[in-house]
């Protein structure tokens, strides 16, 4: 993989090569890292990890964490590995298949699981055959759900991203294993239908299932052209690096 883009990510605190051509991670990833409520000293483990920008940008923000990423496609495990090293970053980079893990990652227990799974289950695949395989379902959620709750300790915490649609197949393949449920939607703009949520989900948790208050991405009730919009929220996470983990904290 030669033809490469030197991307910033967290208003440019952060530099990460990605193909040009390939599969580009951009804001979905660090809004997953953004609502991972990792603590200094634990273990997390990204499923799919692509070229790292998900666990970099967490590992960015918390500092002492061991990170750890599972990759199929052995191009971008090792540009996760290279991201990870050029900027300073500790990650373990396995490559292997979310429906086999490698025997190394079968045999590791983690307090975080974070995933962005391929959205879509049909339609043309993209040219590119690594931009494909990200983003076309061949492993079914349900299969990502499950190696994500075989990797995390008991009381672990899964975080996920996906469309709003696709809630329904979480929920199925997480039920009688895991509780104490958040869903977070976004929303572009006010006003409109969630297109994404993040769910967070603890194995073994016995809490009521909890639907947040939506997430909204851009300010104006349209897009404006060729200039960005976000919501000062929005630009506090993507830009700032802030975390969404206070979102999730239970309002009395």
């Amino acid at each position: 993989m030669s033809d490469l883009s030197d991307d910033g990510f967290l208003d440019g605190r952060l530099r990460v090569l990605q193909p040009r051509r390939g599969f580009r991670s951009g804001a979905d990833a660090v809004m997953l890292a953004a609502a991972c409520p990792a603590a200094a000293g634990q273990a997390v483990l990204e499923l799919g990890c692509g070229a790292g920008v998900a666990s970099l940008c967490l590992g960015w923000r918390v500092a002492d964490l061991r990170l750890a990423g599972l990759e199929r496609q052995p191009d971008y495990a090792d540009l996760a590995r290279r991201n990870a090293a050029a900027n300073g970053i500790a990650m373990q980079v396995l490559t292997g298949d979310v429906a086999l893990p490698p025997a190394a990652l079968r045999a590791m227990a983690f307090d975080h699981v974070i995933a962005n799974p391929p959205y879509f289950l049909g339609g043309t695949p993209a040219p590119d055959g690594g931009r494909a395989l990200a983003r076309q379902e061949q492993t079914p959620l349900a299969v990502w759900i499950d190696a994500g709750l075989r990797r995390l300790r008991p009381g672990g915490v899964l975080t996920l991203i996906q469309r709003a649609d696709r809630l329904d197949a979480m929920l199925e393949a997480l039920s009688g294993r895991a509780g104490s449920m958040a869903i977070l939607p976004i929303a572009g703009r006010a006003g409109r239908e969630a297109g994404r949520v993040i769910l967070r989900a603890q194995k073994g948790g016995r809490g009521p299932l909890r639907l947040l208050a939506p997430f909204v991405m851009h300010r104006a009730p349209a897009h404006p052209g060729d200039r960005e919009d976000l919501t000062p929220a929005a630009s506090a996470v993507l830009r700032e690096g802030l975390p969404l983990t206070t979102l999730f904290a239970k309002v009395s």
